[in-house]
């Protein structure tokens, strides 16, 4: 019988490449963010008063995450519809996207210019890649903390160490206990991918993403027991 990791640590490793993927976006493209396209919005402002460049990708980069979230519910409906492993497919369609946000931001970086047609092919590239690695753990991985999303995560966690330590809800210690352990390995795996690839970008570049394929190849190849809490 095939062993079935935990999701928590499929969980871990998303977050873990939220964190590098973003970093490295904002820290090459102009203040593009890949993973948490929201904070765009703050970005996108700094750069309108500042005259900063990267304006164009900012302002596209809710409308391509929200597309391509819609084609990959679409798409796992179908592979669902024909018994296909659609977690599996769907986490290596979001490799391949890594593999060439990795390819392009090497190749043709760095960007002097965020709003150049390759340095916005290359964030599309990006978003791209997690924008289906954020519906796709949504759908398969729902018990699971968000992977990029780290403020409701700190939020959610900050209150349940405080019922853990006051004893609050003791009918309700062990789902809260559990909560804050699955909270705590993904804020802590995101805040070390942020670490990781801040370090790595200073001394190689973009490279640094060719830990994220490699990160991203290995959680979509590990057996997940997707009911597991």
């Amino acid at each position: 019988m095939k062993h079935l990791t935990h999701p928590l640590t499929v969980a871990a490793l998303l977050a873990f490449n939220g964190g590098l993927v973003d970093t490295a976006g904002y820290l090459g493209l102009h203040g593009l963010f890949v993973a948490h396209v929201t904070g765009n919005f703050v970005t996108l402002g700094a750069a309108l008063v500042s005259g900063g460049h990267g304006v164009i990708g900012k302002i596209l980069a809710l409308p391509e995450f929200v597309m391509v979230i819609a084609l990959s519910r679409l798409a796992g409906t179908v592979l669902r519809g024909g018994n296909l492993p659609a977690r599996r497919i769907l986490f290596g369609v979001k490799v391949l996207l890594l593999l060439a946000f990795f390819a392009l931001a090497v190749g043709c970086g760095p960007f002097t210019d965020g709003d150049s047609p390759l340095a916005l092919l290359t964030g599309f590239a990006g978003i791209a890649a997690m924008a289906f690695q954020n519906a796709v753990q949504r759908v398969h991985l729902a018990k699971m903390p968000p992977s990029t999303m780290m403020t409701g995560s700190t939020v959610q966690a900050t209150l349940d160490l405080v019922d853990i330590l006051t004893g609050a809800h003791p009918d309700q210690q062990a789902d809260t206990r559990a909560r804050f352990r699955r909270l705590s390995v993904t804020i802590l795996a995101f805040a070390v991918g942020c670490a990781v690839s801040a370090v790595m970008y200073t001394y190689v570049g973009f490279w640094c993403l060719g830990l994220a394929v490699v990160v991203g190849f290995l959680a979509a190849a590990i057996p997940v027991n997707e009911g597991g809490t």
